[in-house]
């Protein structure tokens, strides 16, 4: 049986990250950051010389009901989860947001158990989130937020989350921006 591999199956180790793979199936990889593991049921090869891994379409287990096409969905969804791995154990992921707007402000609290972001947004009320324990946020001016942590997902969980509660409005250009963002403005109505 000839099997093709193609770029987007091979997954470059950076030199910094440790690769063990177990007898159960379980593939692990230790960073500078943390140790992660994965239970795998695709084959993987591990080249230590050139220092990479293989994602194949084989199962571990011969299973002939199973299609090809299931294969390649399963041997795809294995590359991301180990890239994504790799990213959270060799840097940390980071989000910066803006708060543009007249009296939009964020203030950091802190206590020894727990950080509260109370954000002012133009609302009749004080909006407060509480930010998990393994996500750093900082303040450096009251319109700054920066989100600092391991992992991609939760820091694009929690940003969104803060975004989410006064989203970019596109006539007068206020609201919650990603440093980076923009957005073309509306023309208002001509009386």
């Amino acid at each position: 049986m000839m099997i093709k591999f193609f770029k987007k199956n091979i997954i470059k180790i950076p030199k910094n990250i440790s690769v063990y793979f177990c007898q159960n199936n379980i593939l692990t990889l230790v960073g500078p950051l943390g140790i992660k593991s994965i239970e795998l049921k695709t084959q993987v090869k591990f080249f230590s010389k050139k220092n990479y891994i293989l994602v194949t379409k084989i199962p571990f287990f011969d299973k002939k009901n199973i299609l090809e096409n299931d294969n390649k969905k399963l041997s795809n969804s294995y590359i991301s989860i180990i890239k994504q791995i790799i990213q959270e154990i060799s840097k940390k992921s980071k989000h910066k947001l803006n708060l543009i707007g007249v009296g939009y402000r964020a203030i950091l609290l802190t206590s020894f158990t727990f950080t509260i972001l109370q954000l002012k947004l133009g609302y009749s009320h004080l909006i407060f989130i509480k930010i998990p324990k393994d996500l750093t946020i900082i303040c450096p001016k009251p319109t700054k937020i920066f989100l600092y942590g391991n992992l991609q997902q939760k820091i694009n969980k929690l940003s969104f989350l803060i975004k989410s509660y006064k989203m970019p409005e596109p006539y007068k250009g206020k609201g919650i921006f990603y440093i980076n963002e923009k957005i073309d403005l509306k023309k208002g109505k001509k009386i």
